[in-house]
């Protein structure tokens, strides 16, 4: 929301400075989010009088000019059509910044010709699009004035970011109001004298709305006005617009820009003359097209307001006029739209078609509903003293809401709720101020005030929202302050273990040349079919597209279709991974955190010697167990089954399990599922659920963390191989080495893995590394034989292997 200061003035009776205004708007909830002060920027233009203009010797488009600026006179080679002896222009002295072009002025010679300045245009002066000459002044400007004082462009423009629920503020009186209340002036009144007619309307508002959409649009008035002329609008209301960045029309867009942005009150007008019949209000045709005021068609439907002739539809409620029936330069008979329309229809239409125009923007957060009675009036007057012309008496249909809202505040409650002690009086004196009828009853902190709420404030809801108003204006800065009272000597951690959880899986992840993605949290129904997951309680009711339409079951379809759009645009292998949630139901806790990621094309190792290989569901498997080393998940302890979902390849797959728990699935996926994602490369991935790591164990009171022990003593590294029947997983012997001895054995490592010849048929050998890490006392060869005899025995124990010769 912009305004100018002496716009805020048409409203605001002050004599507060700039600087003032803008810290009170910020403290009452109306953040600023910018201060544009155009003088500042054209302090050095000046207001300079040609004193002589004559022809450059050595080129025929250009002159030579004596500049007075009121202190020197200054010799410019100026190239515009319309210099000339005797005018009165804008100078820029050497050294000066130029806005619109972004260059700084420096003297030097033009064709042999010094040239000290410049007469500038309108575009190098960034003040519009004009540049077919320099600016023209009137005869009676003052030379040596600041041109920002003489053109108005001196007046401050101040933005305001407005909350969705203050509505009210989308006009400069509402902000005014505020001020007002806040102790920074006086509001003035609103002038909205009824307009008398002279004639009764040729035509008439009508009505054609169904039952069950009445609320669309409750109320419409209007008025007709003949004889008008369109011409360009008074300076001063075209200054106004241009200040906020609205381009000056003509006199009859303009006024409705004007008050839309002055009062919060959209308006249209319709060319009487190009109407077929009585306008109207009804629902779309499923299919409907209309040509907008933006130049762009716009196909409609059957939840959409428009206001329609006999011929066709003119205007979308709420959103945009028609371009049919727009208002021109030869527009002599108008038709005023003065309408109120259901704040949700809007919101949904605006969203629907992609247009956010000004009058959506305040129609979906709330208009006054009174603001149909008085606005009618306003414009009228308006219109008529700009454009001239009769006006008719009024006209209308439906009837305008009137519910008026009742709310009792107990004075003692600002202080209980909100943590101010304030007076009743002056609790009564703010909420007057901002257009509450207030009736006091009872004294002190025990009475009530019975607040009638103004009929532009639809947030206000409840004693809440009167105590926020009060507390509001009053000031936050009055809170009293506290200080922070720690109740332990360190702060307790900022992030919960699942936090740290994810980021210690990113970190993870990424040494391991993984990309981070973020992808949407949804996909198409057919796609969440693929991964076995098509309930009907993941679909969306409004999908922000049609192959988005359900809650995504899994993370890596999405995944997998990013590798994809990789892939087509030349990149080579892919590896990414993302932190973020599946769903499995509409419940509160049907969201699942997930770990998941994919690779793509060939895995390479670091060597230079070796040899490029497609990915498979070892690499997947060793990312998921790196992620779950960084989640301080008990590795050790997990079991891999062979039960892995239908889009994972079979028996190229694997569930990591903690007992019954499932903590993640891996390997590669099935090329089904690839090839309907429109991937043609071969792919394997993991997902990793952060929700089923066991937390860890509470500590003791008083238990500190042991101290590091490194040993100083050589490790001893022995081979092994067992001969196994082929159905027996590496991990079951794995499991197995690394229990024979939990003092000595400090790792247990696959390293190959054999069936052919030279082993009977079904049965496979698995080698393994195991370390040995002596902790008191170097190991003789008798110990080591010992503890190699209790491996291979619990491995036979557990296995049924034997050690192979």
């Amino acid at each position: 929301m912009k305004f100018t200061l002496s716009w805020l003035s048409r409203h605001l009776d002050t004599e507060a400075p700039l600087d003032r205004i803008t810290e009170t708007l910020s403290m009452i909830g109306l953040e600023v989010e910018e201060i544009l002060d155009r003088s500042k920027e054209l302090a050095p233009f000046k207001v300079a009088y040609v004193k002589e203009a004559r022809q450059h010797p050595d080129a025929d488009r250009l002159r030579v000019c004596i500049v007075d600026t009121g202190e020197e006179e200054v010799r410019v080679v100026c190239g515009a059509p319309n210099a000339r002896t005797g005018m009165k222009g804008v100078f820029a002295p050497a050294g000066s910044y130029i806005p619109g072009t972004g260059m700084v002025l420096k003297p030097g010679k033009i064709r042999g010709q010094e040239s000290n300045g410049m007469l500038v245009s309108e575009r190098e002066m960034g003040i519009s699009d004009e540049h077919d000459g320099i600016i023209d002044l009137p005869e009676d400007a003052e030379v040596g004035t600041p041109f920002a004082v003489s053109m108005g462009l001196d007046d401050p423009v101040i933005e305001i970011g407005i909350t969705p629920n203050r509505g009210d503020c989308l006009g400069v009186r509402g902000v005014a109001r505020d001020l007002a209340a806040a102790g920074l002036g006086t509001l003035k009144p609103l002038e909205a004298p009824a307009v008398p007619g002279s004639f009764d309307s040729p035509v008439l508002w009508k009505r054609a709305l169904p039952a069950d959409a009445q609320d669309a649009c409750p109320y419409v008035a209007g008025r007709y006005f003949r004889d008008v002329t369109n011409g360009p609008s008074p300076k001063w209301l075209q200054d106004l617009l241009l200040a906020i960045g609205l381009r000056p029309i003509s006199a009859l867009v303009d006024i409705t820009n004007f008050v839309t942005f002055d009062l919060g009150r959209p308006l249209h007008v319709f060319d009487a003359d190009k109407l077929a019949g009585h306008p109207t209000m009804r629902m779309a045709a499923e299919g409907e097209e209309i040509l907008a005021l933006d130049g762009k068609r716009y196909s409609l439907d059957s939840e959409m307001v428009v206001i329609g002739d006999a011929a066709a539809a003119q205007g979308i409620g709420g959103v945009m006029g028609g371009e049919r029936s727009g208002v021109g330069e030869t527009t002599r008979n108008v038709f005023l739209e003065v309408a109120l329309f259901d704040h949700a229809r809007v919101a949904a239409t605006g969203r629907k078609l992609g247009i956010h125009s000004d009058a959506r923007h305040r129609f979906e957060r709330g208009v006054d509903p009174a603001s149909a009675i008085w606005g009618r009036e306003v414009a009228a007057r308006l219109i008529q003293s700009l454009c001239g012309g009769e006006v008719s008496h009024v006209v209308d249909a439906g009837t305008p809401p009137d519910r008026p809202r009742d709310i009792d505040l107990r004075v003692g409650r600002v202080r209980t709720l909100g943590g101010i002690a304030i007076a009743a009086d002056e609790q009564r004196r703010i909420l007057t101020d901002l257009g509450f009828a207030v009736t006091a009853a009872g004294d002190g902190e025990t009475g009530v005030l019975s607040c009638q709420v103004p009929s532009w404030r639809r947030d206000v809801e409840c004693e809440a929202c009167l105590v926020e108003e009060v507390i509001r204006i009053h000031g936050y800065d009055h809170l009293a302050r506290e200080p922070l009272t720690l109740d332990r000597a360190l702060p307790a951690p900022a992030l919960s273990p699942r936090q740290r959880r994810a980021s210690a899986a990113r970190t993870a992840l990424a040494w391991r040349g993984l990309s981070e993605a973020v992808t949407f949290s949804f996909m198409s129904s057919e796609t969440a079919a693929l991964f076995g997951e098509s309930r009907d309680d993941l679909a969306l009711i409004n999908p922000i597209s049609s192959d988005l339409d359900v809650m995504r079951p899994s993370v890596l379809p999405n995944l997998i279709a990013a590798a994809a759009r990789n892939i087509d645009r030349g990149t080579g292998d892919v590896a990414l991974y993302e932190v973020g949630p599946a769903y499995r139901d509409d419940r509160p806790d049907g969201q699942v955190s997930t770990v998941s990621a994919v690779r793509v094309g060939q895995a390479r190792g670091r060597h230079w010697s070796d040899a490029a290989r497609d990915v498979d569901a070892f690499d997947a498997k060793a990312d998921a167990l790196a992620a779950l080393t960084a989640c301080e998940a008990p590795v050790e302890n997990l079991r891999v089954t062979t039960d892995a979902p239908g889009h994972y390849h079979p028996g190229r797959s694997g569930v990591l399990r903690l007992g019954p728990k499932v903590l993640a699935r891996f390997g590669e996926l099935h090329p089904k599922v690839l090839r309907k994602l429109g991937l043609k490369s071969v792919a394997a991935g993991f997902e990793l659920f952060l929700d089923a790591i066991p937390e860890p164990k509470a500590k003791a009171s008083g238990k500190r963390k042991p101290a590091l022990a490194l040993p100083a003593l050589q490790p001893v590294e022995r081979d092994f191989a067992f001969v196994v029947d082929r159905a027996v997983p590496a991990e079951a012997l794995l499991r197995a080495a690394r229990g024979a001895d939990k003092r000595l054995v400090a790792s247990v490592a696959l390293f190959d893995v054999y069936s052919g010849p030279g082993l009977e048929d079904g049965t496979k050998s698995l080698a393994i590394a195991v370390t040995l890490q002596p902790r008191e006392r170097t190991m003789t060869e008798e110990e080591i034989e010992a503890v190699s005899a209790r491996i291979v025995a619990q491995v036979e124990k557990a296995t049924g292997g034997r050690p192979r010769t």
